[in-house]
């Protein structure tokens, strides 16, 4: 049983990974991304220094260099988290101020917290006991973005797709000690998938638990369903459905057809029973076809949700309506240093942004929208490049190789080489000023972030960037503009569990109207940058459109009956959905207009 009602999600390349060193004994699960190898050796170099581990370092060129770097550097957290559990739990049974210091960071709903309280005059040995059997560690979790999966060669040659970015990756946690969860998020890999079938480690042992966990990051039930039978026909659990806000969240965003967050949280909540009895029907197929014996019950299938959360009340309705496990809290952590490795000015950059600074960005060459805010270092940098004449960013970690316009082996569309190609091909195309300057500014926006997440992770631990440069790449959702300060890792728990607050709840939208907000912020944008649609876009949009409308009169429901959230809370979210539509009915005559000019 989890200590906490909240997990630390996925952030950047490097902002969580090392979050496991530094929480986990608190209970606190968080995930660590394997997109950037060189990034995770180098800090595998420092924590082996730091604490006097040996280290013989891994060279890019060596033999399965990206799966054995991983594998590494997993194995020295493991270790470690290991380490500081064990002297943790001996601190809390030895040291008083310690113990309630812990205790007064867990929520109230926690087990562990009210046997502690009952025992804590009844000595050490009444402790150690509730320790031994209440006490867990926050679970080591990893990220892989499944698209970035590039081909890699050598001697010009291609390698076999097990060398593939996202392939080696799952196999340095597959082969590493961690009894964590793979997260796998940014959609379907069949391929990636299908390899995962040679890893004993996802299967059920004898006892029916896992080794290694399946976590799949989902932003709507439909996908859900359609990924959870694929693995389960491969005898592959998923252990866990992650449900994540296709815009209002950090990172990268992967907007839905105007399906929103809570209407998608009921239809999991309704359905989740019913979705898990189908998946072990199809699981205990997949198991006898491998002759491994199938469990006699299904396993958990737990059900989180993250995406701008940021109040204890939304925290809590969250939890008691749709029956959640945990919920993600994500960019809100990027202003307590004690929890992920970030710098003292990017901390600045965040906690002064306002609403305004916070954006859907074009920057990331992934090719989807991506949340920034403005005076992005790594983004001025690139700026200041383009003005001088020189777009562009040497690629130089190639991580995002997902573009052949112009080569037969794929290139980043942030780097010198593919901006200075798409330049020529614009000026070949003859276009006006305003419609050049326009097309200009889409090939140049595209910035160098596999360098950018990782600055401020290596400059939180005084480590070299020279080989990075200085541009700090940031990517925080919105709901950050509402925290305005740097907070202690007890000052955000305390948030979290209201037991006080570091925002001014009075000037902050609820989290299903601010995801309303930007999906009506995106429709207009996808409105305003259309010159010419066909009839497929515009019954495309007319189905945003009713999914929006849908959602709305659900939200209006939801807030209109259910009690649990706080009379001021409702009456003003009620205010806003009203206002929402005022909104959506002149995107809907803007609709019409494109309509009117396309036959379907």
């Amino acid at each position: 049983m989890q200590v906490h009602s909240f997990h630390i999600p996925v952030m950047g390349i490097g902002y969580t990974l090392d979050s496991p060193i530094r929480v986990a004994h608190l209970g606190i699960s968080s995930a660590i991304s394997l997109v950037d190898d060189m990034l995770v050796e180098r800090m595998r170099e420092f924590y082996s220094k730091k604490y006097s581990l040996p280290f013989a370092p891994i060279a890019r060129h060596d033999e399965d260099a990206r799966a054995n770097r991983i594998t590494a550097y997993l194995n020295t957290v493991h270790h470690l988290v290991q380490q500081k559990a064990k002297d943790f739990k001996a601190q809390l049974v030895h040291q008083k101020e310690t113990l309630q210091q812990y205790i007064d960071l867990l929520p109230d709903t926690a087990e562990l917290k009210k046997q502690l309280q009952a025992n804590l005059h009844k000595g050490q040995e009444a402790i150690k006991q509730v320790l031994e059997q209440h006490y867990r560690s926050g679970s080591i979790d990893v990220n892989i973005m499944t698209k970035l999966d590039k081909a890699n060669y050598r001697d010009r040659q291609p390698l076999p797709i097990e060398y593939n970015d996202a392939h080696a990756s799952l196999r340095g946690f597959a082969q590493s000690e961690v009894s964590g969860a793979l997260v796998l998020s940014a959609g379907m890999n069949a391929r990636l998938y299908s390899y995962m079938e040679q890893f004993a480690d996802f299967y059920p042992g004898a006892d029916g638990s896992f080794n290694k966990k399946i976590i799949l990051k989902v932003s709507d039930y439909r996908s859900a369903i359609v990924q959870g039978k694929i693995f389960a026909k491969k005898g592959l659990w998923i252990s866990e459905f992650r449900v994540e806000s296709g815009l209002n969240c950090g990172g990268h965003a992967f907007a839905t057809q105007g399906f929103l967050m809570g209407p998608i949280l009921e239809e999991f909540s309704n359905n989740r029973a019913a979705l898990q009895k189908e998946l072990f029907e199809l699981y205990k197929k997949g198991l006898e076809a491998k002759d491994i014996p199938a469990p006699e019950h299904a396993p958990e299938m737990r059900l989180t949700a993250q995406g701008g959360v940021g109040t204890a009340e939304e925290h809590n309705n969250l939890m008691q309506r749709y029956g959640l496990d945990s919920v993600g809290w994500g960019s809100p952590f990027l202003l307590v240093p004690e929890a992920v490795a970030i710098d003292p000015d990017t901390i600045e950059l965040l906690a002064k942004g306002q609403e305004k600074d916070y954006f859907l960005s074009h920057v990331s060459p992934v090719g989807v929208r991506f949340n920034n805010i403005r005076g992005a270092s790594r983004d001025l940098e690139q700026q200041a490049l383009a003005k001088a004449g020189k777009p562009g960013a040497a690629c130089t970690k190639q991580f995002i190789l997902l573009n052949t316009e112009f080569t037969e082996r794929p290139i980043c569309t942030a780097s010198s080489r593919y901006q200075k190609l798409k330049i020529e091909e614009l000026g070949k195309q003859n276009l006006d000023a305003a419609a050049y300057q326009k097309a200009y500014d889409k090939i140049v926006t595209k910035s160098c972030i596999c360098n950018g997440l990782g600055v401020a992770t290596l400059n939180s631990h005084d480590i070299d960037t020279t080989r990075e440069g200085q541009g700090v790449s940031i990517c925080p959702g919105p709901n950050l503009a509402y925290f305005n300060r740097q907070a202690s890792l007890t000052e955000m728990l305390d948030h979290i569990y209201g037991r006080s607050s570091l925002i001014n709840e009075a000037q902050r939208p609820n989290l299903f109207v601010k995801e309303l907000g930007m999906y009506l912020d995106y429709l207009q944008e996808e409105f305003d940058d259309s010159e010419q649609v066909d009839a497929r876009q515009i019954k495309g949009w007319e189905a945003f459109i009713q999914n929006l409308r849908n959602g709305i009169s659900y939200y209006q429901t939801l807030f209109d009956l259910d009690a649990n959230w706080s009379e001021a809370t409702r009456k003003k979210t009620l205010d806003e959905l009203d206002q929402a539509i005022v909104r959506l009915n002149k995107l809907e005559e803007h609709w019409q207009t494109f309509k009117e000019k396309v036959c379907i």
